[in-house]
């Protein structure tokens, strides 16, 4: 994730805060010096750097914090008002008809960015369409066009023709029933007269409510001038970040907002088309900072529930909740879990269990964990439709012909019974919660994520 080594080095030195009443210069100083070299080894520009920091010190030695507030906490607060003022606000994208240009230079992910861009509108309701312009990079129009399938949403492009203005123009007028058009444009290996001239003949024939530069995570200070270029060619509206799945530190995003007065609109967080969301300042320093994102995760599971339910129109997630829980539910959320991108994204969204927690596992628990998830859901299908219903009905002979037919250790069999009985039980004590008791429990879960330590058994998480 973006500057994840920031978020790391962050909480380990406001870890050593705990305890304290009172918030002293040197502790200042050293929380400043983590963020200085943290923001400079992702590549974040200097002067952005020291005029972060330079308010971080200000307002955490000279303001009052407020009664009964700890140095952990007060620190803590003053960075997270200093880091979202330093991103920014997220770019302007209403819900309604618009048309979207991308630019951006070769590999920087247009073409994937376009198609995710048009899932992401379809998902609140909006009908989008994709429209190829680039004639010069081989692939460009197959690539879009299997895309947009993926995305299932409305796509024009035509791989016979030179004139990419031409194209921009019969695009617009292909797609004209379509509520969102995003024009996808040619890139280079580097800014030169000939794209420019290119991206501001497609501009003047599209009209784009809406011009944004799309932006490898990986790219560093030489982003500055790149966005600089783009602005001055096209004007610059919003930033899309993309590749953030990788290793790639992001700073250089944070120089191109800056150097653009723009915002952020977009984080591209993996290679599938479903895997965008939109850049909110408040969760993503909440992420980094180790707090959560409870808004990011509600949308996601809300999401990945509502494709379940599309895929499996018998399925009733209700009934869990009423004692009908069984291995075929489990399966489903299961299924929903994985819809809901990688786990390691995901359980930076839960208060309490991403930061801190998340720099003390292994570099491997996340794929561990994924491998047992998939050993579950081979175990699960060589199980019977009465296994299934019922798994209080898989003993010992049982569990051994299971993990023959799955070709995976009974001890794995073993441990998917366990973890459904640990849900189970869960859910059984979820059943006798008022509306009062379950408020609390979301409002200590948005407070630090308190009560979630001990339930080990959540779903697939546990252990």
């Amino acid at each position: 994730m973006v500057l994840d080594d920031l978020g790391s080095s962050l909480r380990n030195t406001l870890n050593d805060l705990r305890g304290k009443s009172r918030i002293s210069e040197e502790d200042v100083e050293d929380v400043v010096k983590d963020i200085q070299r943290s923001l400079l080894q992702a590549d974040v520009d200097v002067d952005l750097v020291m005029e972060l920091t330079d308010n971080i010190k200000t307002r955490a030695l000279e303001e009052e914090p407020p009664a009964g507030t700890t140095a952990h906490d007060w620190v803590l607060r003053v960075v997270y008002d200093e880091l979202v003022d330093l991103v920014g606000e997220s770019t302007d994208l209403p819900l309604e008809s618009q048309t979207v240009l991308l630019a951006g230079l070769y590999g920087s992910g247009k073409t994937t960015t376009a198609a995710k861009m048009a899932w992401w509108f379809s998902k609140k309701g909006l009908r989008p369409a994709v429209i190829q312009t680039d004639t010069d990079r081989p692939g460009a129009y197959d690539q879009a066009k299997e895309m947009a399938e993926r995305a299932e949403v409305d796509f024009y492009g035509d791989p016979d023709a030179n004139d990419p203005v031409e194209i921009a123009r019969d695009g617009l007028a292909a797609t004209e029933d379509a509520d969102v058009r995003i024009v996808d444009t040619a890139g280079r290996d580097a800014l030169n007269e000939e794209l420019i001239d290119q991206i501001e003949e497609i501009e003047s024939a599209a009209a784009p409510d809406r011009n944004l530069l799309v932006l490898d995570a990986a790219m560093g200070q030489s982003a500055k001038d790149q966005a600089q270029e783009f602005e001055e060619s096209i004007g610059v509206d919003g930033v899309v970040v993309t590749k953030l799945d990788g290793t790639a530190k992001g700073g250089g995003a944070l120089a191109a907002v800056n150097e653009t007065g723009s915002s952020i609109a977009f984080l591209g967080t993996g290679e599938t088309v479903q895997d965008i969301e939109r850049f909110e300042p408040s969760g993503f320093i909440s992420r980094l900072l180790g707090m959560g994102d409870l808004e990011q995760l509600t949308e996601r599971v809300e999401r990945a529930m509502a494709e379940t339910e599309e895929e499996d129109e018998e399925w009733e997630p209700e009934d869990m909740m009423k004692g009908d829980f069984t291995l075929k539910d489990m399966r489903k959320q299961m299924q929903t879990m994985n819809k809901m991108g990688p786990l390691d994204q995901v359980m930076d969204m839960i208060p309490g269990m991403g930061g801190g927690l998340m720099d003390q596992l292994p570099d491997d628990a996340m794929d561990v964990t994924k491998e047992r998830l998939r050993d579950f859901e081979v175990i699960m299908d060589s199980m019977t439709d009465e296994e299934l219903e019922n798994p209080r009905v898989v003993g010992k002979s049982r569990v051994e012909r299971i993990a023959r037919g799955s070709g995976r250790p009974e001890e794995r069999v073993r441990e998917l019974l366990e973890q459904y009985n640990a849900m189970n039980r869960m859910l059984q004590q979820f059943q006798g919660m008022g509306d009062g008791d379950m408020e609390r429990m979301m409002k200590k879960m948005q407070e630090g994520g308190g009560g979630m330590g001990g339930m080990g058994g959540m779903g697939p998480f546990g252990d």
